[in-house]
């Protein structure tokens, strides 16, 4: 199996038909970051006044696949397993938790990539890394950027992952799909950001990143 569901393209306004266009374009936004010294304070909290980020953090990292499609560039995303006991059935990167035996952040991305949808990770070129996300449940997530040239081949672990699909990247980078949605959870009213998807709920901590990854190379894309 090498690819899951792929959202139809739209239209592509920027150009980027191909992973050396969005890589370049990649390198550039994070020059641009590093360079004005720009890093946000991303996360849950971030959407909603009077939720403090949680004091402890446990570290956590996610491979952002950015895939090679003729003409289009997508992003892949997972669904996870109905029986997990955490997060059950949402959308989500590859990813987890860091473990001592991990080398750095990037290699809990590649493990974790491996072991949830069997993307082998001499498929995957590394070229950075989003500023961390803190989630409510308390783990700081590093998104960890990586292309991937087809042919490969993907293995399901159906204890975590209940299906995989991809979005082009000109649906993550069109403003009109970062939608702010609410609902009253324990009481209190949630903020959090959703990715209209016919199929799949993007939400919450997913679209949160998408929605940063977006800024960032738009805040090149949009001053050119």
């Amino acid at each position: 199996m090498e690819q899951g569901n792929i959202l139809p393209v739209g239209s592509n306004r920027y150009g980027l038909t191909t992973l050396s266009d969005f890589k370049d374009l990649f390198v550039e936004a994070k020059r641009k970051s590093n360079r004005l010294k720009v890093s946000q304070d991303n996360g849950d909290h971030s959407l909603n006044p009077g939720m403090d980020a949680p004091i402890r953090q446990k570290p956590a990292s996610v491979l952002v696949p950015v895939i090679g499609r003729p003409g289009h560039p997508t992003v892949l995303l997972t669904r996870r397993s109905d029986a997990l006991s955490h997060h059950a059935g949402q959308v989500s990167f590859p990813g987890g938790r860091v473990e001592e035996t991990d080398i750095d952040i990037v290699d809990t991305a590649l493990r974790e990539t491996e072991e949830e949808i069997g993307l082998n990770r001499r498929h995957v070129e590394i070229i950075g890394k989003l500023d961390d996300y803190v989630t409510r449940t308390g783990f700081s997530v590093t998104p960890v950027v990586g292309l991937v040239t087809p042919p490969f081949d993907l293995n399901i672990n159906s204890v975590e992952v209940a299906d995989i699909f991809e979005v082009p990247m000109s649906f993550v980078l069109d403003r009109r799909n970062h939608e702010r949605q609410s609902k009253e959870w324990q009481n209190r009213m949630r903020h959090f950001y959703v990715l209209p998807h016919p199929d799949f709920y993007i939400w919450g901590a997913t679209a949160g990143m998408l929605v940063h990854f977006a800024n960032m190379m738009l805040d090149v894309l949009e001053s050119q």
